[in-house]
């Protein structure tokens, strides 16, 4: 069976864990995204909305080095899509905890369940609830009904909790325990859920923040010094 490296075009990127100082020593996700940018070498470049960036560094760090190379054709994919419309942090969240919430552990699902109702009063307030954001928080909590049960029995005991804000830290929250829920699963093939997680993600952010634009070609990355796949099977 042939490595999945090598069934990637030349010159697609080698993806590896956290930050690099310079494309020598490697690229996460994102600091390959800040490249075709055009963009200062960072894994938070501005090319993208901010908590977009953050679950594909997450899903970046949890993903195995094997499963990691399939994440690279979906980096064009997340540049461009940025903007101020408040529903992105929710959005994302939502798709995380949906994806999650039937694959995790109980602790792990009743924070979740927590933070799809979160999800649900938020787009509620801001007044951008959809029948299709309706469905997919009936069928996520559907899947998990003790859970959903426990989030009710705990939003009516914190009386504070209606009054609460959807912020960057809440979204931040519902992620890592989304995405390390994924990564620890017992599951066959956590790094394709969470590749899957990634790219719809992504179709819910153009949705909102660019409708009418047609995703970008995948586009190769062969510049001098940076690791890519064709440059290590050129060394082989």
């Amino acid at each position: 069976m042939k490595p999945v490296q090598s069934s990637l075009p030349d010159g697609m990127p080698v993806l590896s864990r956290g930050k690099h100082r310079t494309p020598r020593s490697g690229g996460c996700f994102m600091e390959f995204a800040s490249y075709l940018a055009g963009e200062s070498w960072s894994d938070h470049p501005q090319c993208t909305h901010p908590v977009l960036a953050s679950l594909a560094r997450m899903v970046n760090d949890c993903t195995n080095d094997e499963g990691r190379s399939r994440l690279a054709v979906l980096i064009p994919s997340v540049i461009g899509l940025r903007g101020d419309a408040p529903q992105i942090e929710i959005l994302v969240s939502l798709r995380a905890a949906s994806a999650a919430l039937p694959l995790v552990s109980r602790d792990r699902q009743r924070a979740l369940a927590v933070g799809i109702l979160s999800c649900e009063r938020s787009l509620a307030r801001l007044g951008v609830e959809t029948p299709a954001t309706g469905a997919q928080i009936r069928r996520a909590l559907a899947t998990a009904p003790d859970a959903e049960k426990w989030a009710r029995d705990f939003i009516v005991s914190v009386r504070s909790w209606s009054h609460a804000k959807f912020t960057a830290r809440t979204a931040d929250s519902i992620l890592r325990v989304s995405v390390q829920g994924i990564a620890e699963a017992c599951l066959p093939d956590p790094d394709e859920r969470l590749h899957d997680l990634l790219a719809l993600a992504v179709d819910d952010c153009r949705r909102v923040l660019t409708p009418a634009t047609p995703l970008p070609a995948a586009t190769p990355i062969d510049v001098r010094g940076l690791t890519t796949i064709g440059s290590r099977r050129s060394r082989a």
